[in-house]
């Protein structure tokens, strides 16, 4: 594995497993916060109990940091994985008006914190099309 490489997949899948691991004792509170907002983007999560959705949501995100941080998974799988991830993320942030300015992409205030999503997807992207 090149070091670049190391590095489009050691921070994402850092970072991933760090997001995965503390929705684990997610309370039932923030869990259907987290499940109402993420139903903005796909809106099939509505139907889904909030602990389910948690628990499918950190298992996710463990299981795709970990294919990031494990060298015997291909790049292009693991960039995979990860484009698809970030969609669903985007798909969040593209489908809230709240998200976004007035011109549907430059990131309102409160669309900031998934904006920066746009660069797991770049990343996932880099992962596919590497030689």
């Amino acid at each position: 594995m090149r070091i670049s490489n190391a590095i489009l997949r050691g921070v994402p899948g850092a970072f991933l497993l760090q997001s995965g691991y503390g929705k684990l004792g997610m309370d039932s509170e923030s869990a259907e916060g987290l499940k109402q907002f993420a139903s903005t983007g796909v809106p099939q999560f509505a139907d889904w109990d909030s602990q389910t959705f948690t628990k499918f949501i950190a298992g996710t995100e463990l299981a795709l940091g970990t294919a990031l941080l494990t060298p015997f998974v291909s790049k292009r799988l693991a960039g995979a994985g990860l484009l698809a991830f970030s969609a669903g993320l985007l798909s969040m942030y593209f489908r809230n008006s709240d998200m976004t300015q007035e011109d549907g992409i430059r990131p309102s205030e409160q669309g900031l914190t998934l904006s920066k999503d746009a660069f797991l997807a770049a990343i996932g992207a880099a992962l596919v099309l590497q030689k």
